[in-house]
């Protein structure tokens, strides 16, 4: 079997879509399955250093980029086209990221034309605020292309149950759910959270909030600086940690949700971290929070939950399953439910670490890009053999 992957771009300014394809690459690829990764060097505002045009080994898989014109999360590449019109062919399924991408389009309808069977993964793009979002853009991208192809595909794979419910309500059916996960290795042990203090040394001696993902309207910063601020009132000695790239230019007005609301001081603005600080900063956090009002299925709060910290989440973040499990605390989307969960875990410390332990062990169990892998390949056998999808919802 061999597998084709294709995202638009895999820069880390872009989000989570870097990590969750990279991190389902690598766990297929351990599989013993055949994967390649192609892709371009945009990196929203930047370009990503690295060579291009050639095969780069990555363990287990290979990764091919492409040079590109691109504007913020639009990206185009003939490099990259021309080189799917004479290779395409040689998989046996196409597994493409994202929606409402011309590019990605372009290669659903070659996939169409050499009938190479493929499968979409939207992340969270077709969720309602998201849709909300830029709606005129979207409602006619959709109706003109974007519907017809998602019906075309083998599969849509989707990250969350709500997502599948859904795209379900737009009218698709060929749905597999199928979420995003972690490496279980790397949260065995937890990291040493002096490397974090030594790189903000202002947060040593602080109890730590943790926010962990873009600079971004739909991460919900707006409801999180009055939130923060009635925390602070109550806790001064709480710091909160944004941790994300500002890839949308998006940072001034989040300083200044912050200043209005009268906690600027008591925020650290770390820009994005990975490796070994990103680690040490879930070390380091004595809870984590995620305001958001439209998530896929974001990354950053199972790596919080397999760190072991108290989450407070929206119910825009899709994860429903951690309420349920009594895993995470799952708010309403707005400020005071977001503040008043943070005063209660910081006021009932030994219930919050509780909360922490069920997390970790909740996630380690069941949300590993393992477990993933194995559901995706399962997908891919069917697609192959002409056989129903699995069914995963």
């Amino acid at each position: 079997m061999k597998i084709l992957i294709f995202t638009p771009y895999i820069g880390a300014n872009y989000g989570g879509i870097s990590g969750a394809v990279q991190g389902i690459a690598d766990a297929i690829a351990n599989q013993g399955i055949h994967v390649d990764v192609v892709t371009t060097d945009a990196n929203n505002l930047e370009k990503i250093p690295i060579s291009l045009n050639k095969w780069i080994d990555e363990s287990l898989y290979r990764m091919r980029y492409f040079p590109c014109w691109h504007k913020n999360d639009f990206v185009f590449s003939w490099g990259l086209i021309i080189w799917l019109i004479r290779h395409i062919h040689e998989y046996d399924v196409v597994h493409t990221s994202t929606v409402f991408s011309p590019i990605v389009s372009l290669i659903h309808w070659l996939c169409q034309l050499q009938r190479v069977p493929y499968v979409m993964t939207p992340h969270g793009m077709l969720e309602p605020w998201a849709l909300s979002y830029k709606a005129w853009k979207k409602r006619l991208y959709f109706k003109l292309i974007e519907k017809q192809i998602l019906e075309k595909s083998s599969a849509i794979h989707v990250i969350a149950k709500q997502e599948a419910n859904n795209m379900k309500s737009l009218g698709f059916n060929n749905l597999v759910t199928v979420p995003n996960g972690i490496h279980r290795k790397e949260f065995l042990s937890l990291a040493n959270s002096e490397v974090f203090y030594q790189e903000f040394p202002a947060t040593r001696n602080q109890t730590l909030i943790l926010f962990l993902g873009r600079i971004d309207p739909k991460k919900g910063l707006d409801l999180l600086a009055p939130a923060f601020a009635q925390v602070h009132s109550k806790f001064p000695q709480t710091h909160l940690i944004v941790a994300g790239p500002n890839s949308i230019g998006f940072l001034a007005t989040v300083q200044d949700y912050f200043a209005l609301s009268g906690c600027l001081e008591a925020v650290t603005f770390t820009g994005m971290l990975t490796g070994e600080l990103k680690y040490a900063a879930l070390s380091a956090a004595s809870l984590y929070v995620a305001p958001s009002y439209s998530e896929g299925f974001s990354m950053s709060i199972l790596e919080g939950m397999a760190s072991g910290l108290p989450c407070v989440i929206t119910t825009g973040c899709n994860f429903s399953e951690a309420a349920q499990a009594k895993a995470a605390d799952v708010l309403d989307i707005n400020s005071n439910a977001i503040a008043e969960a943070l005063i209660k875990r910081l006021s009932q410390p030994q219930e919050a670490k509780a909360m922490g332990d069920r997390a970790r062990e909740f996630i380690l169990q069941n949300y590993t890009w393992e477990i993933a892998a194995q559901k995706l390949i399962e997908v891919y056998e069917a697609i192959i053999r002409q056989k129903p999808l699995p069914d995963y919802y």
